[in-house]
């Protein structure tokens, strides 16, 4: 199972990717999708929205449940992944790339300090 070592990871199942400045780039992982499987549906926030770190932020649906998805960072919401609202499916095919969900502009980069590196997330889906 993928766990690409430049993300960093959270105990939700999230992943987070440093964009240019401020900007990080959150998606699920591999782990998580495979848990959900056929991914059906995704509500995401409108762009503008302010969320805290652990602030559910959306719902991914799946035909086997709906499991909310959590901000791993605090920030503002700056860009929506359109492509996933239309083709939800894109985060099974492609959970690190094409299958991200949302772009925030961080209010305090130490927030991703606090997020699990590869290994550790690792150890935690490996139980």
């Amino acid at each position: 199972m993928s766990t690409p070592e430049e993300l960093r990871y959270t105990e939700e199942h999230e992943w987070v990717a440093t964009r240019e400045g401020t900007l990080v780039r959150v998606g699920i992982t591999e782990y998580a999708q495979e848990q959900l499987g056929d991914v059906v549906f995704v509500d995401l926030p409108s762009v503008g929205k302010q969320l805290g770190a652990g602030d559910a932020f959306g719902e991914v649906e799946s035909t086997k449940s709906v499991s909310e998805l959590f901000a791993p960072v605090a920030g503002e919401v700056v860009a929506v992944n359109e492509a996933v609202s239309q083709s939800p499916e894109l985060i099974n095919s492609d959970p690190y790339g094409e299958g991200w969900l949302i772009e925030i502009r961080l209010d305090d980069p130490a927030g991703l300090e606090a997020l699990l590196e590869a290994e550790a997330y690792q150890a935690l889906i490996q139980g």
